[in-house]
């Protein structure tokens, strides 16, 4: 854990510089004398369903493991397949 002082601006604003890299929004505790910035990355709504379902996260993440392990096989182009109105 790193520790490091930070001064507010004259406005009251503290900057967190690459500590927020990737970071969409923070969680804001504060326990006692304590201030506690817990980072959140958002998601889209509609990838929202993925998260929620356990079954097909799991199955995502299995194949993005057996990708990186280099244990699939191509079946080619999908494109056949996709509608353009949708």
């Amino acid at each position: 854990m790193r520790s490091f002082k930070v001064r507010p601006d004259a406005k009251g604003r503290i900057t967190l510089g690459k500590l927020s890299v990737g970071v969409s929004s923070f969680t804001v505790t504060k326990i006692q004398n304590r201030i506690i910035l817990e980072p959140n990355v958002e998601i889209p709504a509609r990838e929202k369903w993925l998260f929620d379902n356990k079954t097909a996260l799991s199955q995502v993440k299995k194949g993005l493991e057996d990708s990186a392990a280099s244990r699939t096989k191509s079946r080619g182009s999908f494109t056949q397949f996709v509608d353009d109105n949708e």
